[in-house]
């Protein structure tokens, strides 16, 4: 009971400090962290179970053997358990404000290169966080300290075996969360509209444990409807030939290149004047949302037109992206060079593997720079040079091969180390100096002779969150997609919803060529595209936004947590069986032949 009630007592004080070290853009009332705590002690509770069954196991031996042994056993597990529960609360707070989602196993992925994961944070941050760990991790050990051995009678021992077996079924009902056909879940401790109270409401020990349980069994597969339903209710969405649509190019074979701008969401437009101009002077896909919250979910996205998932990164599925479309291998079937650039490490996130995988013969990344070059940016180079870069790319090209170049800028990245500092706010700082990296080079670029046969296209990886604009926001996802270059015949602007993964098809469209093995991408200029909508999928939930408005449904309550639409329930069953169909999709890609 010691065990169990401090480990309570620990659960219900983490809850208090995230909500204090993460209230930067939330606001609440000591009510609303009294209702956190009341909420969430349901799955404190039971989570607190789990790691009580060997100190209860050891309480029933030492009813009729006592030795030392015991007692080093108990020493050692409660050493284990009150740095691994320091770990998982230090690890929640420190990344909730850069990922607004709770820890789970998503974190892991991030691990196989930890220098870049730790690129937004300073040295003096990690060992704050380190010294906290220590010092947290020795308090909660003392608080578990076993107590004093008493004498027992035989009548005593009797009554404390027969209590303790009588128990069992009592914390096995209370692991599970009851006796009804639902067990224990995140979802269970969502009570408000407020979603930061929800995720606080949430412990980060039994959220890291269940997500990590379902990513190593249950990795690609959704199951909310039978094939049947699942196939009704995704009839015709992704069914988007190129039928006599728009005629966007000059030519159906231009030179391309694709700039991928980290975070660039709709919101920084106004500190972004060259890169609207360019807007204003191409083709512009006013009503374009991102399909995911992650630069590694995104480049997928946006190279082979495939849909995000919440909890799943494909490029780092080694078996699975050898077998997924891509722009690349389709152009270089039709004699293209390829090409792709980024400042940073390359092999983050199987970055490299998934690249080389669907087509981009040559890579230039970090390690292509000097030493000095590479420690301009703390993600790697800074986006001034790597747009230098570009630039004598693009230059160095003839007329005798057409080619793609893809490109992932970094400079708007956390912690936003940028030279300008012209605004408050650290992200329009970051985004600023992108937008004078963006002027430089097409002002370099407008006078080369590569330019009138020159397709550029600026698309980000993904949005990002910025003060009213977090998940919940119905144009945190907006984002640009411009065509701009000698080779878009004029200037336009079209105002038809569409999806960052929907790149692929629409200019394959434009190049006459088939893009039928895009399953989740269409060509938003075609005569076949009927029903415009936009799906993003983040951290176990999923967003939607058509003609009738925006819809998001949280996967872990199992609800639809925010509307503006009115048909919200049919939106909530529309989005779960797209991702259901992805899944399925997904599944097979490793077993073509």
């Amino acid at each position: 009971m010691k065990t169990y009630l401090w480990t309570i007592v620990v659960f219900v004080f983490a809850k208090v400090v995230f909500m204090l070290c993460c209230q930067a853009g939330h606001t609440f009332s000591i009510g609303d962290m009294w209702q956190v705590i009341i909420h969430g002690l349901t799955l404190d509770l039971s989570t607190a179970l789990y790691f009580s069954i060997l100190p209860f196991l050891l309480v029933l031996v030492s009813l009729w053997h006592i030795g030392k042994w015991i007692s080093i056993v108990l020493h050692i597990y409660f050493a284990i358990i009150s740095l691994a529960f320091i770990l998982a609360f230090v690890a929640d707070t420190s990344l909730y404000p850069f990922w607004n989602f709770k820890l789970d196993a998503t974190c892991l992925q991030y691990l196989e290169t930890p220098t870049d994961a730790m690129a937004s944070v300073s040295t003096g941050y990690l060992l704050g966080r380190l010294a906290i760990l220590v010092i947290l991790s020795i308090l909660v050990f003392l608080g578990y300290t076993r107590p004093k051995t008493i004498f027992l009678t035989v009548k005593h021992r009797i009554a404390g075996t027969l209590a303790g077996l009588i128990s069992i079924p009592l914390i096995v009902i209370g692991i599970r969360g009851g006796i009804d056909e639902s067990t224990t879940n995140i979802g269970q401790v969502y009570f408000s509209q407020n979603q930061f109270l929800n995720h606080s409401a949430i412990n980060p020990v039994f959220s890291f444990l269940a997500s990590f349980e379902k990513t190593a069994t249950e990795n690609t597969t959704y199951h909310f409807y039978t094939p049947k339903e699942m196939a009704q209710l995704t009839k015709g969405l992704y069914d988007s030939k190129s039928l006599a649509g728009d005629t966007l190019l000059t030519t159906q074979r231009p030179n391309v290149v694709v700039i991928l701008l980290e975070s660039c969401g709709k919101m920084f437009q106004g500190v972004m004047p060259n890169l609207y101009k360019a807007a204003d002077e191409g083709v512009d896909f006013t009503n374009c949302f991102g399909n995911s919250y992650r630069t590694d979910r995104g480049t997928v996205s946006a190279l082979s037109g495939y849909l995000s998932f919440p909890t799943m990164s494909v490029m780092k599925m080694a078996t699975k992206v050898g077998h997924i479309s891509s722009i690349a291998r389709t152009l270089q079937k039709e004699g293209y060079d390829t090409e792709y650039l980024y400042g940073g490490d390359i092999n983050f996130t199987n970055m490299k593997g998934y690249l080389i995988s669907t087509g981009f013969e040559r890579l230039y990344w970090k390690q292509n720079y000097t030493v000095d070059e590479q420690s301009t940016a703390k993600w790697g180079v800074c986006d001034e040079i790597t747009f230098k870069t570009l630039s004598d790319m693009i230059l160095r090209h003839d007329d005798d091969k057409p080619f793609l170049i893809g490109y992932s800028t970094l400079s708007t990245h956390e912690p936003w180390d940028v030279p300008v500092k012209k605004y408050k706010e650290k992200q329009y700082n970051g985004f600023c100096y992108l937008d004078q990296c963006i002027g430089t080079f097409l002002d370099t670029i407008r006078q080369s002779p590569q330019w009138n046969n020159l397709l550029i296209v600026f698309m980000p990886d993904h949005s990002s969150d910025f003060n009213e604009y977090d998940e919940q926001h119905p144009d945190r996802n907006r984002i640009p997609m411009i065509w701009t270059g000698g080779a878009v015949k004029e200037a336009k602007k079209l105002d038809m919803l569409c999806n960052q993964s929907d790149f692929a098809a629409t200019l394959l469209g434009q190049m006459g060529l088939s893009h039928d093995d895009f399953t989740f991408s269409r060509d938003v200029t075609s005569n076949a595209y009927r029903y415009p909508f936009a799906l993003h999928m983040f951290n176990n939930g999923i967003s939607m936004t058509d003609s009738t408005g925006f819809m998001l449904y949280d996967l872990t309550a199992e609800q639809i947590t925010v509307k503006t639409s009115p048909d919200a329930e049919r939106m909530a069953r529309t989005a779960k069986a797209i991702l259901q169909m992805a899944g399925e999709n997904l599944k097979k890609l490793d077993e073509v032949k």
